[in-house]
């Protein structure tokens, strides 16, 4: 199954709560007044598409009409959607080598297994890849951690429980720099983000790298549960208050009728979506592709 086919299935539930209102909408509209606009603003809130987002396409959708002279609610759609692609379009920049990707988030949105996939997409594509085991609070990180390094056949650098994660980072930055690595991924532990220990380590963290790895382009990628919906919007801008983030890695994408949220990241915290991920599988996670998105959410 394509990866289209497999992000048109996991935006079902999306699809249900977001287009066929949008559908149904447009076929019961046989003029476009203030009464279209707000049943439309309330399609948008409720697939937590953020209100800040929703008045922005809104307020656009309104000049688009009005300006191109569209009078069917069949028009409106088409550009209703483009305005969509529009709001999502893609800004991640290239990729360059060496990179350190450090991925951050709480506890539970599926930060471990996402390293895995990520370690697993790049060395397909023949980029040498080490892994760092940063999470040295949760007993089962190390563990779950060394399966996917074996999966993907990529050397995992670590220490035991407890340890400093700060030593586990510089550790692999060494053995990242000795081995001419393309990119070291680092896991590391379910931060709260209100706990500013745990934040500061983050920065602590993100020094070693800074001063001992300067060759190396950095990129914190934030791990985010769909599922959360506008609550993973507020977990985002307390990271991105406590360390600078680069991008998102949005999950579960398929668990949630509240697939607006990828609309709300993009127009609230200005940070792109790079991934995202739609089932369990290894191949579940794939780079974000507004007009794929948009053309699977419709």
């Amino acid at each position: 199954m394509s990866f289209f086919q497999r992000l048109k299935e996991g935006l079902s539930k999306t699809r249900g709560n977001f287009t066929a209102k949008v559908d149904e909408l447009v076929e019961n509209t046989q003029i476009i007044d203030e009464d279209f606009y707000e049943e439309l603003t309330d399609i948008l809130i409720l697939a937590d598409t953020g209100v800040h987002s929703t008045e922005i396409i809104i307020d656009k959708l309104k000049e688009r009409v009005k300006n191109n002279r569209i009078k069917s609610a069949q028009e409106a759609r088409i550009a209703f959607k483009q305005i969509i692609v529009d709001e999502v379009k893609d800004t991640r920049p290239p990729l360059q080598w060496p990179m350190v990707m450090l991925v951050v988030g709480v506890n539970g949105v599926g930060k471990t297994t996402t390293v895995g996939k990520l370690a697993l997409r790049f060395q397909e594509i023949g980029r040498s890849v080490i892994l760092a085991a940063a999470d040295t609070f949760r007993a089962a990180a190390d563990d779950q951690l060394r399966v996917w390094s074996e999966r993907a056949n990529v050397p995992m650098i670590s220490q035991s429980m407890g340890s400093d994660p700060a030593a586990v980072v510089f550790d692999a930055v060494q053995a990242a720099k000795a081995r001419k690595t393309d990119l070291l991924i680092v896991d590391t532990a379910g931060r709260l983000h209100n706990k500013k220990n745990l934040m500061d380590e983050l920065s602590k963290i993100r020094r070693i790298i800074d001063k001992d790895y300067p060759s190396a382009i950095v990129r914190s990628m934030l791990v985010l549960d769909a599922t959360t919906g506008q609550n993973g919007l507020e977990q985002a801008k307390q990271f991105k208050q406590a360390a600078e983030i680069n991008g998102i890695i949005l999950t579960k994408l398929d668990g949630t009728a509240k697939g607006g949220i990828v609309i709300a990241i993009q127009q609230d915290l200005q940070i792109p979506v790079w991934y995202i991920g739609v089932g369990e599988g290894i191949d579940d996670l794939q780079a974000f592709d507004a007009k794929e998105f948009v053309d699977a959410l419709f």
